[in-house]
């Protein structure tokens, strides 16, 4: 029988390709209300399918499964499931075939959320919506284009397609990780612009996409001229700018705090109560399991009726019930055709 038990504000990983008694135990924690999957947990469609299966049948409310499916480099589930190509290899095609750019992106969009939903995967830590200054390499080719514009654009149409199979987006890296040489999973990046400039250029995808973002991952990066803090542990950043002048009502997520950009705040303990105090509904540990010990033991567990929704809408909507449904369907195969440029 599955654990009666609300959503709680922690999303973890889990060691491998099947859940081992430690990972049970976590993800049966109060505190818990998420899992995220990485390249070690998957092998195929079906022994992911059987992991979250395995996942979702602890709990009551299911816990909610998401996973960085990008495209690219950053494509965690690989074999059996099509190769979305870099983000980037969509902006180049904008700047000689718009039109080709947005089925592309559209189709995108859709594939992985028909692969996706037919493994248990509720969401994809997507879209991209750094722009390419040609500074971050962490960013690189992630990012769609240079140009705002082109990122909000074809950045909606890959949330369209996502949504056509009832997939939730989580928009990353607000405010803006491109700028930034630094990588923040080994170091503290500084992006030394002004509000001002920031606000003509990364935050434009954000203000336009801001009513159809489900969820949003605030970057460890500082912005000193704006605020002293990380922008994922900053109120100013995450409430007065994100909720208040771009009017976004999503989950905002912290990257993970395990990152070396996320030391600032401390240990782990008031890294994750800095960023829940600054606005953020769900805080992200993973890859080390010693300090997602050290967070469950010592996190105040807290429900709030407003988080719960917003968790809530991020339950995949339109699941097939297996890959093979997935493949069988012509809106599948039109899409494969519009990706691949044939249709």
């Amino acid at each position: 029988m599955s654990a009666q038990l609300p959503l709680g504000q922690v999303m973890l990983d889990v060691a491998g390709k099947v859940l081992t008694d430690e990972d049970r135990a976590r993800l049966l924690h109060p505190s818990v209300g998420a899992v995220i999957l990485f390249a070690r947990n998957y092998e195929s469609p079906d022994q992911v399918s059987a992991l979250t299966a395995e996942i979702r049948a602890l709990r009551e409310p299911q816990l909610l499964i998401g996973v960085d499916q990008e495209g690219g480099r950053v494509q965690r589930f690989r074999a059996g499931y099509t190769m979305i190509p870099p983000m980037a290899e969509l902006g180049r095609q904008w700047d000689v075939d718009r039109v080709g750019a947005r089925k592309r992106a559209q189709a995108a969009g859709f594939l992985i959320a028909a692969e996706l939903t037919a493994s248990g995967v509720d969401f994809s830590f997507t879209p991209v919506l750094d722009l390419n200054f040609g500074r971050s390499g962490v960013i690189g080719d992630r990012a769609f284009h240079a140009d705002p514009q082109v990122v909000a654009d074809l950045a909606g149409e890959l949330i369209s397609g996502l949504a056509r199979r009832g997939v939730s987006c989580v928009g990353k890296h607000f405010p803006g990780h491109g700028y930034a040489h630094e990588d923040s999973h080994v170091a503290f990046p500084v992006d030394p612009r002004s509000l001002d400039e920031i606000r003509a250029s990364d935050l434009v995808p954000y203000r336009q996409l801001a009513p159809i973002l489900s969820g949003v991952m605030p970057a460890h990066v500082v912005y000193p001229h704006v605020d002293p803090n990380p922008a994922g542990f900053s109120r100013f950043w995450l409430q007065t700018v994100l909720r208040g002048e771009l009017g976004f009502d999503g989950v905002i997520f912290t990257d993970d705090l395990s990152m070396e950009g996320a030391s600032l705040a401390g240990g782990i303990i008031a890294r994750a109560e800095a960023a829940l105090i600054a606005g953020c509904d769900m805080v992200v540990v993973c890859n080390k399991p010693a300090s997602a010990d050290e967070l469950l033991a010592g996190l105040r567990v807290a429900h709030d009726a407003r988080r719960d929704a917003r968790l809530a809408q991020l339950r995949a909507k339109a699941a097939y019930p297996s890959l093979a449904a997935a493949r069988a369907d012509a809106l599948y195969a039109i899409a494969q055709r519009e990706l691949s440029g044939t249709a």
